[in-house]
């Protein structure tokens, strides 16, 4: 068995066992087949849904040959985008427990939060995505098969009424589906649970929860509305200076892991375009025009963001370039990103979303396989960025002021030294590093994050 599966496996078997060993004990294999959804406002949070009452006298389990096949559909509404994660899992054998196959991924663009106005439209994305999960999904698992939608920052920076009629939207869409809704299944995630989910996806897929070391990776995403950093301490200074709700507890596999987290709202990377600009919360769109150093001279256009709209231009009779530029990100991270005490060490990051995604633009890893960079090369790949804008525009005109950001957030922001390896990486054993892989987990079994 390949190092993968096992790890796959071992997952499985902690969060099903108890359904399938109970169920072995009494059913032969061909009840399993009959789910129902009988009750979808019963108290159904982290669990699949209910068999049909079944009277029958109890026999021994025989030995046949079996295979089972569950999905979990989790939506992560971000603030760029949406996505649809669709999860397999298998059992072959009911005596045995089942595995985690594989993952099924699509994406469309807008976020939710552009459709602040309309949510109906912020729906009929959804509906889009639930078609995918209809044709990944046989027709004879949709009713068994849970559907659940986090959004992130993109609704946390919305009005309330306004996040409250896009969830209320989405819900509607899948009462509509042909899917098992279980209770809370369109909710806001908090920034805490993003980063900790983030942690388990990243750290479950390259098997370092089961190494005999204990060893764990820190995990750094960067979102469109706002950033995670987690990781593990090693040192209890590191716990001691830090502020109280930087940490958070998770329980799993029958230990307590505390973990260094937080989530910076407003510091995504589109947010963090606004406030190197000076154009969050500004009023005036209709005529203001933000100018930055950070942007080609001549470069003028009209960009959204959140549902609003923004003219921006470069300094066509000043100045443009790396030094002016990280001068002008400098006042949107310094004071406000918390230095934990322990990343100034050796410690290794998987870095994964916008970190991937402007790696892969500026030419600094290859796309197709990720790649392994300290944080002096993002200082590297930023300057040459800055100072041939041209060169770079046609790749994207922000390109200057988003690796800049990157590199003055992980220096200046965390305090990283130049030499901190970090891991990019968009998939890890063909599953995507996001938090969702790591909800979905969530989701059969309550990890009782505090």
């Amino acid at each position: 068995m390949s190092q993968q599966m096992l790890h796959l496996t071992l997952v499985s078997m902690w969060l099903f066992a108890g359904y399938f060993l109970a169920e072995a004990t009494y059913y032969n294999h061909h009840m399993y087949n009959r789910y129902r959804a009988i009750n979808h406002n019963a108290n159904m949070d982290n669990q699949l849904p209910p068999e049909e009452p079944v009277v029958m006298e109890p026999v021994a389990p025989r030995q046949v040959n079996f295979s089972r096949v569950f999905y979990g559909i989790m939506f992560d509404a971000g603030s760029s985008g949406t996505r649809i994660h669709i999860y397999k899992f298998i059992q072959k054998d009911p005596v045995e427990l089942p595995v985690l196959d594989n993952e099924m991924y699509h994406a469309v663009k807008p976020g939710l939060s552009a459709y602040a106005d309309m949510p109906e439209k912020g729906g009929e994305s959804i509906v889009q995505l639930l078609k995918v999960a209809k044709k990944t999904i046989p027709k004879e698992q949709w009713i068994q098969t849970p559907v659940v939608l986090k959004a992130t920052a993109g609704l946390r920076l919305l009005p309330e009424e306004k996040a409250k009629a896009l969830l209320n939207e989405v819900k509607e869409v899948f009462d509509d589906s042909p899917f098992f809704v279980p209770n809370n299944s369109v909710t806001i995630m908090n920034g805490i649970n993003e980063g900790v989910l983030a942690w388990v996806t990243v750290n479950f897929l390259t098997g370092h929860l089961y190494s005999k070391t204990k060893r764990t990776v820190g995990i750094l995403d960067l979102g469109g509305g706002s950033t995670q950093i987690t990781f593990l301490p090693r040192l209890k200074k590191t716990v001691q200076s830090a502020p109280s709700d930087y940490i958070a507890k998770i329980n799993m596999f029958n230990s307590t892991y505390e973990l260094y987290t937080h989530s910076y709202l407003g510091n995504g990377v589109f947010a963090s375009r606004l406030a190197t600009l000076g154009a969050l919360g500004a009023d005036g769109l209709e005529w203001k025009v933000f100018r930055s150093s950070c942007l080609p001279k001549k470069f003028s256009e009209e960009w959204s963001f959140g549902g609003l709209t923004y003219k921006v231009s470069g300094t066509p009779d000043g100045y443009a370039g790396y030094k002016l530029c990280y001068q002008e990100v400098l006042q949107v991270v310094k004071g406000i990103v918390h230095q934990p005490f322990e990343v100034k060490g050796s410690s290794i990051f998987y870095a994964f979303s916008y970190y991937y995604d402007r790696a892969v633009e500026s030419g600094l890893i290859d796309g197709s396989r990720g790649g392994t960079v300290e944080v002096r090369d993002f200082k590297k790949k930023a300057k040459e960025v800055c100072n041939k804008m041209t060169k770079y525009r046609p790749i994207s005109p922000y390109l200057c002021m988003d690796m800049t950001y990157i590199t003055c957030l992980l220096k200046d922001g965390f305090g990283f030294k130049d030499s901190t390896v970090l891991q990019l990486a968009k998939k890890v054993n063909n599953v995507e590093t996001s938090w969702a892989l790591g909800a979905i987990f969530d989701h059969f079994h309550n990890f009782s994050i505090q």
